[in-house]
């Protein structure tokens, strides 16, 4: 591992669904290293309560309620087009926030970011600069999550039965520099793999620090179904790489077979776990990979194949737009300071026609650096306000 210094972490981008109280942790991170939190709300939460949780406590904050995003702000790709309207779409907006993230990146002007999950703590925040220091080198830095293991249904169960089972660098606590702002997040399961890959392979990765992951339900058969196509495309294209081969070996050919020993692989686990006898949790283990390998049957080596095709068009497509946005938005003699200050912020969401109340900001006025009693305190403002 190269010689490394820690260095500030412009932002903490969390995607969130859950109650603000949920995003306690993040603040404090925030706070402690002077980073700008980017909250990307939905569901059970919302950019107003996040600004209203925050104030006075000299947090830099942008909120935003991704659900009122303007049309084309993050394209439609065509990995979403193939897998829209079939039993195998993603009806989550994890990888919409992310990439959200990485556009505001590059029009703000950070250098460093980090994705954190918002059921993930990390207990030491220079971890955090430790991991940011090292993205000069690799594509991305993550955290070593400790609690609960970040893995799919089938490799919980596998693992619970006694395989010796991995766990890959994860999205939800992952440092990004801007060499890999130009990657991004496919809507499916193990998008964090994609991010990190590109047409050759793996690009370079490594973890430092620690972060804790709470505690979720890993058995559950809508969760194993939704895995499914995911786990079956990263493990897929990693199987390659662990033989010397790379992305643009993922022929036909190779997907009939590996979907092929992918079915065989979880029958394996289920008669592990069929000896697992007192288990409590074993009848739930057994339905939910029943229910992997129910939805691994469906899946066909044409869908796999086209769906990398896309994969890799969309990579194209992606870093184009990021750049025509930003063309579009920024004012070619802005500096960084004006584009992190507040003024500059709420331009930027005017020019990308925000709503009004879509994003509630909390920022200094002018200076990259302000102390906290120098931020707009007042209740955070509203774009178009």
């Amino acid at each position: 591992m190269p010689i490394h210094f820690p260095v500030d972490v412009d932002a903490i981008i969390v995607p969130t669904g859950r109650n603000v109280a949920s995003l306690n942790s993040a603040i404090q991170l925030a706070g402690k290293l002077r980073s700008t939190l980017v909250v990307l709300c939905s569901k059970w939460s919302s950019a107003q309560e996040v600004a209203r949780r925050v104030e006075g406590k000299g947090v830099k904050l942008i909120a935003i309620d991704v659900s009122e995003l303007p049309a084309g702000v993050v394209p439609t790709f065509e990995t979403d087009r193939i897998l829209a309207a079939t039993r195998f779409e993603r009806r989550t907006d994890t990888s919409l926030k992310r990439n959200l993230g990485l556009l505001l990146a590059r029009l703000i002007g950070w250098r460093r970011i980090v994705f954190l999950d918002d059921d993930i703590q990390v207990p030491e925040p220079t971890d955090l600069c430790q991991a940011a220091g090292l993205t000069t080198h690799y594509a991305g830095v993550g955290l070593a999550i400790n609690g609960m293991p970040d893995n799919s249904v089938v490799c919980h169960a596998f693992r619970a039965a006694g395989g010796q089972q991995d766990v890959f660098v994860g999205g939800g606590a992952l440092a990004v520099g801007t060499k890999s702002m130009t990657s991004f997040f496919p809507n499916i399961y193990n998008e964090d793999w994609f991010f990190l890959l590109d047409d050759d392979g793996l690009r370079r990765t490594t973890i430092t620090g620690t972060a804790i992951q709470q505690p979720y339900d890993p058995y559950r058969e809508v969760r194993a179904r939704g895995e499914e196509l995911g786990d079956c495309l990263a493990e897929g294209l990693f199987w390659l790489l662990d033989n010397g081969r790379s992305p643009r070996d993922a022929t036909l050919e190779h997907w009939r077979d590996f979907l092929f020993r992918r079915a065989e692989f979880i029958t394996d686990v289920i008669r592990m776990v069929e000896r697992m006898v007192g288990d409590p949790n074993q009848t739930r283990m057994l339905q939910a990979l029943k229910a992997a390998r129910g939805r691994c049957h469906s899946i066909q080596p044409e869908l796999c194949a086209r769906y990398i095709d896309a994969w890799r068009a969309d990579r194209v497509t992606w870093r184009a737009h990021i750049e025509d946005v930003y063309r579009g938005v920024v004012p070619r003699k802005q500096s960084k300071q004006e584009r992190r200050s507040l003024a500059g912020v709420r331009n930027m969401f005017r020019s990308l026609d925000f709503p009004d109340q879509t994003a509630h900001l909390h920022l200094p006025v002018e200076r990259l650096h302000h102390d906290p009693a120098d931020f707009d305190l007042a209740l955070p403002l509203a774009v178009g306000q």
